[in-house]
């Protein structure tokens, strides 16, 4: 059976995507998914070779045959999101719910595909890769993360590999609720900030909620020690394992800007050996889950 790891948190900046690009350096026999498709980044650092494109269709959009029109301005009347001013409709505000063409007396408009963003199947340097990209202002989030997450478990079998590792988007709303749901681990990568603690707990209560198994990594734990030790606090009295912290150290921008992961740019540093103790660990305790679970 094909096991998820999902690195999540719960704002943005963190280092989610650079701490999951290292653990894709660090791991062997996975594929690799990337579900922030709001705003997608994790190819920068793998630099994925696209081998297939597919477009995204999740919703329709209504379009009028000018011709056909007798502009009775029904449809206009019945729209309750603004979005038809005769002889146009506007595809944006548009939301496909298809009152027009069923009022429509004489037919003169029709539900069309609306394409929401686009689907990548790629190769990288650690194994295949699904990621995606929403158009700008369209919604179905979820709906495209769902998608990229079916093709990344099909990647996985085509390529014989057994573990699925995901990045997912910040936050709490519908594209990480897609990224998290039915995943055995999710990876929460937070911050000692006073925001990075509130919107940590956000997460490990979707969790909670999803029963998903959570571990925390702290990011840039020495830049505020007491807020670190506030959230080693809340973990243990939460019974939830801080699987390590990271040191802030400009040898991950260093990284960054070569376009490498720090495994590779880095192979004998200090922070290399913290992420490979990491990675052994969420290894070991995917086994542990699993074993729970049967």
């Amino acid at each position: 059976m094909i096991s998820e790891v999902a690195v999540v948190s719960g704002k943005g900046g963190t280092g989610k995507t650079t701490i999951t690009a290292a653990f894709a350096a660090l791991a062997k026999d996975i594929a690799i998914a990337d579900c922030d498709v709001d705003a997608p980044d994790l190819h920068i650092l793998l630099q994925p070779e696209i081998q297939f494109t597919d477009d995204f269709v999740a919703s329709k959009v209504a379009v009028i045959d000018p011709d056909s029109c007798t502009m009775c301005g029904l449809c206009e009347e019945k729209c309750r999101y603004d979005a038809i001013h005769l002889p146009e409709i506007d595809r944006i505000a548009c939301e496909g719910c298809g009152v027009c063409e069923y009022i429509c007396p004489v037919g003169a408009i029709q539900m069309e595909d609306k394409v929401s963003g686009v689907v990548h199947t790629s190769t990288t340097r650690f194994g295949p890769m699904a990621h995606a990209r929403l158009h700008a202002g369209e919604g179905n989030s979820g709906k495209i993360v769902t998608e990229v997450r079916k093709l990344a478990i099909q990647l996985a079998k085509r390529h014989a590999k057994n573990l699925v590792l995901i990045d997912g988007s910040p936050g709490i709303g519908c594209p990480v609720i897609a990224t998290v749901t039915g995943v055995r681990l999710a990876i929460i990568v937070t911050e000692p900030t006073m925001s990075g603690i509130h919107d940590m707990e956000r997460v490990l209560s979707l969790m909670h909620q999803f029963r998903v198994t959570p571990m925390v990594i702290v990011n840039k734990y020495d830049l505020n020690p007491d807020n670190t030790v506030m959230i080693e606090d809340y973990c243990h009295q939460e019974g939830i394992e801080v699987l390590g912290k990271i040191p802030f150290d400009p040898i991950m921008t260093k990284s960054m800007v070569a376009a490498k992961t720090l495994p590779e740019f880095a192979p004998d540093h200090p922070i290399t050996e913290t992420l490979e103790a990491m990675w052994r660990r969420i290894e070991s305790r995917l086994s542990e889950v699993a074993g729970a679970r049967s």
